[in-house]
């Protein structure tokens, strides 16, 4: 019999934040688990709580109340440097405005999370994989000599660099152009094949979300429908 692993698990997540001395509910009462080399989608309208329900499944931010379970590591039971080093070996990141630091190179972006974690053969692993997404002629310019696709791929190369369990996506496509941002999406839904990696995506492309194997629908703080594809 084939044992079924959940990489990521949330219980009765909430999270309550305050607003004008009131409390506001972002996320009620959140259940999800996903599998190993799942491809998951979190859809819905504009504040139903997609991109903050990505960071607490990813441990940049506790929630109110409940649990979550990352790669056997319960996040929520962990300070903020034990959630860094679990991100640090576990998780990559890709997010809408790149993130790259504009005083390193595209090489040397790619580089950092290897040297965090002090790998071996760092710039030779960075290269191929700015190879791998087409920038080898690109290794020694800098964020703002590139295109947005182009920094894109760069952002693309520093998540997949690590080997991560899990990559997290928020809204990848959604400063690029249609054309440019159907080729990063194709770049990332094949890097995650070769890589085998779980992919957590939040966007409000239905198209995009219709590439993974499954789409969780938020709405005013909740998961009304998971379906899939």
């Amino acid at each position: 019999m084939q044992i079924i692993e959940n990489i990521i698990e949330a219980s009765e997540v909430n999270k309550i934040v305050e607003v004008g001395g009131r409390p506001l509910q972002i996320l009620n009462d959140i259940r999800m688990s996903i599998q190993r080399g799942d491809s998951v989608a979190i859809v819905g309208v504009s504040g139903s709580g997609k991109s903050t329900l990505l960071g607490l499944l990813a441990g940049l931010d506790l929630p109110s109340s409940g649990s979550i379970l990352i790669a056997t590591h319960t996040i929520t039971d962990m300070d903020e440097d034990q959630r860094a080093e679990v991100r640090a070996k576990h998780i990559g990141f890709v997010f809408q405005s790149f993130q790259l630091m504009p005083n390193l190179t595209a090489l040397e972006n790619v580089m950092l999370p290897l040297e965090i974690l002090n790998s071996d053969k760092v710039e030779t692993r960075a290269q191929a994989v700015l190879t791998r997404v087409g920038l080898e002629d690109r290794v020694t310019h800098y964020p703002k000599q590139l295109s947005g696709g182009e920094q894109q791929r760069v952002a693309l190369a520093r998540a997949f660099v690590t080997e991560p369990d899990i990559l997290f996506a928020d809204e990848p496509t959604g400063n690029l152009d249609n054309k440019t941002g159907e080729r990063i999406a194709d770049l990332l839904f094949q890097m995650n094949d070769e890589n085998q990696t779980t992919l957590v995506l939040v966007t409000h492309d239905q198209g995009l979300a219709s590439r993974c194997q499954r789409i969780f629908t938020m709405d005013s703080g909740m998961i009304f429908s998971q379906a899939e594809v």
